[in-house]
């Protein structure tokens, strides 16, 4: 039966429901500024009756309530929501990371301006222009000499900056590795206490928060996926690994790469095997330092090596004012000393490979001539090595062409004597050096007989980097050039010879062994034509195509990068203030909910009172 104080202990019941209402609606209030927290509500439910149908029971209609009790207090989230903030924290990662490093990319070419690299190569071949009018005087030497030394220090310039670029890049690899191992090191820690709270029946809600605003954190620097089904263990994912499995989170790490400056490989700490890197602000890291500022710093290495070499070509023919000839303008410095281009890649101390960059043919060659030979020249690529075919109908332009629109490491070109001319190009794998020709095959004679740089055809007559000597497997009257030092954007310079003497510069040609004539302007001429004749191997033609190539390009990604971005912030801004709509604390609603609390407990309060009263009736008051 119903006891005498079940009025006491329904009363009681509201007091301390409506209490913790009370404190609920204080802390979300306190909270209500905290980054990811979700505001929170008590879910009351009516007390068992005092009658079950199990049990003994009098003999009345009905059931008597025995109040109000808390069962549970719940976190206002939608899953699916915060599914998608999480997808989408990828992209924003990402394309903020690449907006912001484009645009200092875009910085560094400085176009159009007077300071600019082209502006500056557009003054050195207007230099040699004034010299082949006036190439008996030494003013327009002095100018061409300053000119020249303007631009080495340019396209100096723009290489430390685009070094400096990839340096930032590569610390920021770092530390993003390192901010990546304190979330999912975080995270396993918060998924430990998740569990203890969970083992005695109590929901961890602000637990639950912290840990849904570290998985879109770590959402933002790498890609991932999340799986809670089962309840013990909270799983995160990348590139279908496990990044965090319960409590136990998998660090990354950073190796050095010897073969690339010392930039670093991010790796799984426990197996040393490469991270799979997607989307994020990490992916972006990486993709720009490894793809688009290495490139761009590739493919200013590869204009200044064919620069210097094509006027240095032509100066070496020419003649200054004291006679001298045989002198190159600019400098080039070897990647090794040994004049075979033996170098120990392995650092085990012997030689192991060969580093070559230019081979010439023996024989002249005449560019619109029908060859009337067929085969396949094999040449390196990016992955393994690439087949080139030529047919009996083919002019040397023709395969010319064909070679450097091909895609393969290798270009060629017909030089001022009329020879082919093989030369390397810089590579598109990490692993493999710039400018060093890896092989070269034929199985026909185009290479052999025709041009003279192999010495047979087939694998035997084949030149492979990959052993010392190499070179000597070349046909004994071809011509080679070691490959030159890395990055020589980075180093080129004016020679000393001709910066201590500018009457050494070179103005016109001589002829059987005698020094060009005073008024002889046709050497300076010839490189002035440089400007604009399509001597840049490969796929572009010209310097200038060049330059209008490489601003257009980072001008493209600056704008792609911009619009992607702005996109992507739209997209999170409307995720995330409908999530503030649904989870977010709202002021008035929060202080609605306290005043209803607040008259609740007031009430259950007063009925206490008056319970109390008429127990104070039936004990004090009846009776004698």
């Amino acid at each position: 039966m119903q006891s005498t104080f079940s009025g006491i202990e329904i009363g009681k019941r509201s007091l301390l429901s409506h209490s913790i209402g009370l404190s609920t609606v204080g802390h979300n209030l306190a909270n209500a500024s905290v980054e990811g927290y979700s505001r929170q509500r008590v879910e009351m439910s009516a007390t068992d009756a005092i009658y079950r149908p199990q049990l003994n029971r009098a003999e009345r209609p009905g059931q008597i309530g025995q109040g109000v009790d808390v069962a549970r207090i719940e976190r206002i989230r939608d899953g699916l929501l915060e599914q998608r903030l999480v997808a989408q924290a990828n992209g924003e990662g990402y394309w903020g990371t690449r907006d912001s490093y484009v645009s200092m990319l875009e910085q560094i070419y400085n176009e159009p301006s007077d300071l600019s690299v082209r502006h500056l190569m557009d003054q050195f071949w207007d230099g040699w222009q004034e010299l082949s009018i006036f190439p008996e005087q030494m003013a327009p030497r002095h100018v061409l000499l300053q000119r020249g030394e303007s631009l080495i220090e340019g396209i100096n310039s723009r290489y430390e900056s685009l070094h400096m670029i990839r340096t930032m890049l590569d610390d920021d690899v770092r530390a993003s590795v390192g901010q990546i191992n304190d979330l999912t090191a975080e995270i396993a820690k918060i998924n430990e206490e998740i569990i203890k709270v969970k083992a005695v029946g109590d929901n961890p809600n602000d637990l639950l928060d912290r840990r849904d605003l570290l998985v879109e954190k770590l959402s933002g620097f790498i890609q991932i996926t999340t799986d809670s089904r089962d309840p013990d263990e909270f799983h995160v994912h990348t590139g279908g690994f496990h990044l965090v499995q319960g409590r136990i989170a998998r660090p990354f790490d950073t190796r050095p790469e010897p073969l690339d400056n010392g930039f670093s490989r991010v790796v799984w700490a426990h197996s040393d095997e490469d991270v799979r890197i997607r989307g994020g602000r990490l992916g972006a890291l990486v993709e720009l330092r490894d793809g688009d500022v290495r490139t761009e710093i590739q493919k200013l290495d590869t204009m200044t090596i064919n620069f210097v070499d094509l006027v240095n070509e032509i100066h070496r023919d020419a003649y200054g004012l004291n006679g001298r000839t045989d002198t190159d303008f600019f400098s080039e410095y070897p990647f090794v000393e040994n004049i075979l281009g033996n170098y120990d890649r392995s650092g085990d101390g012997a030689f192991d490979s060969t580093y070559l960059y230019r081979m010439t043919g023996a024989h002249r060659l005449t560019a619109n001539e029908q060859i009337g030979l067929s085969g396949t020249m094999t040449f390196s690529a990016a992955a393994g090595t690439l087949d080139v075919q030529y047919n009996p109908t083919d002019t040397v332009r023709d395969i010319v062409a064909r070679i450097n629109t091909s895609g393969a490491e290798v270009v060629a070109r017909i030089d001022r004597n009329g020879s082919l001319e093989l030369r390397a190009t810089a590579a598109a794998d990490r692993e493999n050096p710039d400018f060093v020709i890896r092989n070269v095959e034929d199985s026909g004679q185009f290479l052999v007989g025709y041009a003279g740089i192999l010495p047979a055809t087939g694998p035997d007559g084949a030149y492979a980097w990959d052993q010392p000597d190499a070179a000597l497997a070349l046909r004994d009257d071809s011509r080679f050039s070691v490959s030159p030092l890395m990055n020589p954007s980075g180093w080129i310079a004016v020679n000393p010879e001709i910066a201590g003497d500018p009457a050494t510069i070179g103005a016109g040609f001589g002829s059987a062994g005698r020094a060009a004539e005073s008024g002889d302007g046709a050497a300076a001429l010839a490189v002035a034509a440089l400007r604009n004749s399509p001597v840049m191997v490969g796929q572009t033609a010209t310097f200038d195509d060049y330059f209008a190539d490489a601003v257009a390009e980072i001008g493209l990604k600056g704008e792609q990068a911009a619009l992607a971005i702005a996109t992507q912030n739209q997209i999170m801004k409307d995720l995330r203030d409908f999530r503030q709509a649904i989870s977010g604390v709202n002021i008035d609603e929060e202080l609605a909910m306290m005043i209803k609390f607040q008259h609740g407990y007031n009430a259950a309060a007063r009925f206490i009172t008056t319970v109390d009263r008429m127990l104070d009736t039936i004990i004090n008051r009846l009776g004698v």
